[in-house]
């Protein structure tokens, strides 16, 4: 009997995403995101009274990635298109600043989400137009790993729907697929937002839920998962529910719901905070670990 041979999205980069990706994922050390937009960057100024124009946010870019120690704890560095592009105040690219103290360049290549059409305002991420050459120009630059978010929330009117599940999963797997294609190690991010009344219980068949779907998406289209990392919410209770629960109940039912959806073969989880504070955050994943 004749069996078909599916070959992975990877191609020629087979190998380098693998290696980037373990990088990237290595024990003791995170990715830092500095991938605010051009307006969101301006909010945060605006808080200290600072003006929004190039020399402030290249100063300020500067301070992140010139920072002392930094290659000790940090082992990539999402960037936004200006960023990635830009140089220091001497002239040399924040990129080359980055290689050369040992940490990878990312770029965040989603362009925002939009709600779709009959849905309880459940959204789309934007951004597949265009992304194999957008991609491909960012490896050139020097870019090695990217960040697309797609975004799920849990209501008691029923979301998020088995629509929004499905749109979650193709989506993330398609932009996954085409950053493969050009040598960029894609995180796989499926934020399920914490705001809401649910229970933790309800948060942990949610994601649960998701985590299948997208797990089983990213085989259909054939994603090399050993050159991809995986960005999910932790398992916590709503922001306004009034249950309370501990880290290590928290670090529980999260480890409990990526071991029932996550094959051994990924090679890295790199959680987002999704709201928590810093403390709370530090917390839970203390308590994983």
């Amino acid at each position: 009997m004749n069996y078909g041979v599916v070959n992975n999205t990877a191609g020629q980069y087979k190998e380098e995403l693998i290696a980037n990706a373990k990088f990237i994922g290595q024990p003791g050390k995170g990715i830092l995101a500095a991938d605010e937009s051009t307006g969101t960057i301006g909010k945060r100024f605006d808080t200290i009274g600072v003006e929004n124009n190039h020399e402030n946010r290249q100063a300020y870019r500067q301070l992140l990635f010139e920072a002392p120690g930094i290659e000790e704890h940090v082992s990539g560095v999402i960037m936004f298109d200006e960023t990635l592009r830009d140089s220091s105040a001497e002239g040399k690219p924040f990129v080359e600043i980055l290689k050369g103290r040992n940490i990878l360049s990312g770029i965040k290549v989603d362009t925002g989400i939009v709600e779709m059409g009959g849905t309880d305002g459940e959204t789309a991420t934007q951004g597949l137009d265009g992304l194999g050459k957008r991609c491909a120009e960012y490896y050139k630059i020097g870019a090695r790993f990217a960040k697309w978010r797609a975004v799920l929330k849990i209501t008691p009117g029923g979301c998020p729907t088995e629509f929004a599940v499905q749109e979650t999963a193709r989506s993330l797997a398609r932009y996954g697929s085409i950053c493969q294609q050009n040598g960029l190690v894609p995180i796989i991010e499926p934020e399920i937002l914490q705001d809401g009344t649910h229970g933790i219980e309800i948060a942990a068949e949610v994601t649960e839920r998701v985590l299948s779907a997208v797990m089983g998406e990213l085989f259909n289209q054939h994603l090399l998962i050993e050159g991809l990392l995986l960005k999910p919410n932790m398992v916590t209770p709503g922001a306004q529910s009034e249950q309370k629960w501990n880290s290590k109940e928290i670090a529980w039912l999260t480890v409990r719901t990526l071991s029932r959806t996550i094959v051994p073969a990924l090679p890295a989880v790199t959680f987002l905070s999704g709201g928590q504070s810093e403390e709370d955050a530090s917390l839970n994943l203390n308590a994983m670990n």
